[in-house]
Order: C-alpha cells, then structure tokens, then sequence
C-alpha cells in the first residue's frame, strides 16, 4: 500500500540498527540502508527530546549533499531519559549494570526522534513512551548483561528481549518506540510527505 505510494522516491535508511532495518521491511516499503559515521555529540544545553532531535538531525548532514530529488533519508536516535539526564549505549559491563541498577524499580522515558530529509525540505517528530521496570536483583542484571551484551541500547536494555519480558511492569505509549522506531509515526509521516508531493 505504502510502497506504491513511494514508487517514484528512493527510501534510504540510515542506520545499522537491525531492529529499525526490521520495521522497515515490516512495513513492506523498498529501501536502501547508507550509513556514514557521525560523532554523537550534542551541546550540554539541550534536554530531554531536544537531545534525540538533534542527534537524529546531525545524523543526516553527511547525507545532504548527495541527495538527489527523489530521495528520502530517514535517519533517527533513541535515548533514555531518567531522573533528569539522558542514559545512552553503556561502553562496558560496568557502565551497564549502573544504568540498569537506576532503572530499577522506576519509571522512565524512552524518547526516539525520527528525521525526513528531502532535497528542500526537512521533517524532524519524536514520540515519548513510559516504562517502569519492577525492582531488578543484581543477578538478574548481572545475568542479562553477561548474555545479552547490550552495549548497542540506549539504557543498557532492549524490552524485547529478556530483561524486558521478566523486568517491565508497564509500559505507557508505543512499544515499537522503546525498540527503537515509533513506527505508526513514520508510517504517517511517509504517507504525508507523499500527499504534499
């Protein structure tokens, strides 16, 4: 349905994360994935859903010079915000366990900015879910790092995996979100893009 729609645009996907490439293919639309390498950094000033627009935004600037006029870049970036400071990818076991041992027995946001780029035109949304994690023993955290290596997940987790299924006692807003896409969001989004020609 979708993909008829864009048959005379090109997608390119921007991103290595299997979990968005999989919605991707999941919403039956043909795409390319590019990826060029971005420093994500981003000015101490921002906060919250500043910082994921801003590095979804800086994620597409290696892309726009090449861009051709039937070109669509998608390019996004997931944090965890959470008493007040975004958790990013934890660089090693310890870095991890921290992150997952202030999760604990909490509730925090899983913030996903989505950015559209055209030649002339640039969209960039965001979608906020709510998650709260039961009280997680050290074992149980110890264990998901050491067999779930989840050194490639903003928070040091990924819901669809096992801490998620034994950890989250509610979720608040989209699930697709906390994986990594707020797909409903993209989906409404392509389809504008393509009504406003």
């Amino acid at each position: 349905m979708l993909n008829k729609k864009l048959k005379d645009y090109n997608l390119i996907l921007a991103s290595g994360s299997p979990r968005r490439q999989a919605f991707f293919k999941s919403l039956g639309v043909t795409f390319e994935i590019r990826l060029k390498p971005v420093k994500e950094q981003y000015p101490p000033r921002l906060t919250h859903f500043e910082i994921s627009n801003y590095l979804a935004q800086l994620k597409a600037i290696p892309f726009k010079d090449e861009l051709k006029d039937n070109d669509i870049l998608i390019t996004s970036d997931t944090i965890v915000w959470h008493k007040s400071k975004a958790l990013g990818k934890p660089k090693n076991n310890d870095e991890a366990y921290y992150m997952l041992k202030s999760l604990s027995n909490t509730t925090h946001e899983v913030i996903t900015s989505v950015c559209f780029t055209l030649k002339n035109y640039e969209k960039t949304l965001h979608n906020i879910t709510k998650v709260t994690f039961k009280a997680l023993t050290d074992e149980e955290i110890w264990y998901y790092i050491k067999a779930y290596k989840p050194f490639d997940k903003a928070g040091a987790y990924g819901i669809q995996e096992w801490i998620g299924e034994i950890g989250v006692t509610k979720i608040e807003g989209s699930f697709f979100n906390v994986v990594g896409l707020p797909v409903h969001l993209v989906y409404k989004t392509l389809n504008d893009i393509v009504d406003r020609g």
